[in-house]
């Protein structure tokens, strides 16, 4: 039979465990939560932003913005499967290529769909599988630019909600790692979305726009800014 003293250091170990446990799952509280998730969210300068401005899943267009980001919108509702509202998500980003430094990857995507804000603190988005789209520039690829239905069931280990002294509310998400993404500030309490429903019903794999030839695709470099293109084409002119 365990000693008295084995006894205790068991149950302090179980309940430093617990408490471990607890503080790694979502607070609820106003401390950190300190308005509704409902809205429309957008990280930097707000660039990117849900709603009919970014995408067009029917015809398979975008429109790009400005600069890089994020942004995600929610509606606030019980619905008929349990979730908790309705979400929408656009995202425009660069990808490098570290043994190619001028094949910079553009990347822009959007969906929507119905999300769950689960027990331990997590949040689960659900999209309507047709309608998502992605679209790739990759200047240095033999399909240049296409786009391409969508589809990813995403997973957000926490989130939190602060108020910023400066920007007012800022929204934290994280990975299914635990990896912050970039924080993003509320546009609007009434979110920005398209209609939230199923907007298509098509199972196109690719549409390619363009393909790359022997010269550099420079079809690109609007996507860039003018930043960034002036930096593209000052590694060509090295190269």
């Amino acid at each position: 039979m365990p000693s008295s003293s084995t006894r205790f250091f068991a149950a302090l170990f179980v309940g430093l465990l617990s408490s471990s446990l607890t503080t790694a799952q979502q607070a609820y509280d106003p401390e950190h939560n300190v308005t509704s998730i409902a809205g429309t969210w957008s990280s930097g300068n707000g660039a990117v932003m849900t709603g009919p401005g970014f995408a067009n899943p029917v015809n398979f267009t975008f429109n790009y913005p400005a600069t890089t980001g994020i942004s995600y919108s929610f509606t606030e509702e019980s619905l008929s499967d349990g979730s908790n509202g309705y979400f929408e998500e656009a995202q425009y980003r660069f990808q490098g290529n570290g043994s190619r430094p001028t094949c910079i990857v553009g990347v822009v995507q959007w969906q929507h769909g119905t999300y769950t804000l689960n027990s331990n603190g997590s949040i689960t988005l659900n999209p309507f599988a047709a309608d998502g789209r992605m679209q790739v520039q990759d200047m240095c690829a033999a399909k240049s630019n296409i786009i391409q239905q969508f589809n990813q069931t995403t997973l957000f280990a926490a989130w939190n909600i602060y108020q910023d002294t400066t920007r007012g509310y800022k929204l934290q998400l994280y990975r299914f790692d635990g990896a912050p993404l970039s924080p993003m500030y509320q546009i609007s309490t009434t979110p920005n979305m398209l209609p939230t429903e199923l907007l298509t019903n098509t199972t196109v794999n690719t549409v390619v726009i363009g393909a790359a030839s022997s010269r550099r695709d420079t079809s690109f470099l609007p996507m860039l800014g003018v930043a960034g293109a002036a930096m593209f084409m000052g590694l060509v002119a090295v190269l």
